[in-house]
C-alpha cells in the first residue's frame, strides 16, 4: 500500500478533530466510523496528533449558569514596556495559582494582535471577585498593562464549537 500525500494525512487529521470538537469523549471506534477510517487508522492519527502536540487535552463544555458561575474575558493593551520579564511570569503559570486563591478558573489565555494584546477568559462567581481579580492583574503586570477592560459574559450561543441546547434562552437577553 502506497503511504499517503501530506495534504491526505493533514485531511484525515482535521477530520478526527473535527470529531473530537464534535464529542471528546467519542471512542476511537466511534470517530472511525464517522470518518470512514478503520479503527487502527483513527487511533494512529489520534496518538500522532497527541505526540505532536496538535491535541492539547480534551475538555467538558458546561452550563455555568446552573453551576451558579459567570463568564469574564479582561482585554488588556500592553504599555511600551519590554515584557521579557512579563514572559518568564506568563510561563510559570503563578497568575493561575493566584487566581485560583480568589475561586477563579481561568479558562483561556490568548496573546492578541489588534487593538489589545492579551485576552484572559475565565470564570468567577460573581463580577465582585472577577473585579478583584482584574486588581491582581493590575498588581501583578502593573509595568506591563495600560488599559484592562473587564467584559461579562452574558449568553453562550456556541462554546467550544457545541451548540448551547438552551438556544432558546438567547431571547431573554435581546
Amino acid at each position: 500500500m502506497a503511504k499517503s500525500s501530506k495534504e491526505q494525512i493533514l485531511k484525515d487529521e482535521k477530520k478526527i478533530i473535527a470529531e473530537l470538537q464534535k464529542n471528546s469523549r467519542a471512542s476511537a471506534d466511534k470517530i472511525a466510523k464517522k470518518c470512514g477510517f478503520s479503527r487502527q487508522k483513527a487511533w494512529r492519527i489520534l496518538n500522532s496528533l497527541e505526540k505532536d502536540k496538535v491535541i492539547w487535552g480534551y475538555g467538558t463544555v458546561t452550563d455555568n449558569e446552573k453551576l451558579g458561575i459567570s463568564e469574564y474575558h479582561i482585554l488588556i493593551k500592553k504599555t511600551t514596556e519590554p515584557l521579557a520579564k512579563t514572559v518568564d511570569t506568563i510561563i510559570s503559570r503563578q497568575l493561575d495559582k493566584d487566581a485560583e486563591t480568589l475561586g477563579i478558573n481561568i479558562e483561556c489565555s490568548h496573546y492578541l494582535h489588534g487593538q489589545y494584546d492579551w485576552e484572559i477568559c475565565f470564570t468567577a462567581e460573581n463580577i465582585k471577585i472577577a473585579k478583584k481579580f482584574c486588581e491582581l492583574l493590575n498588581k501583578l503586570y502593573y509595568k506591563s498593562i495600560s488599559e484592562l477592560i473587564l467584559i461579562e459574559r452574558m449568553f453562550s450561543a456556541k462554546k467550544c464549537g457545541i451548540l448551547n441546547p438552551n438556544l432558546e434562552k438567547l431571547k431573554e437577553f435581546i
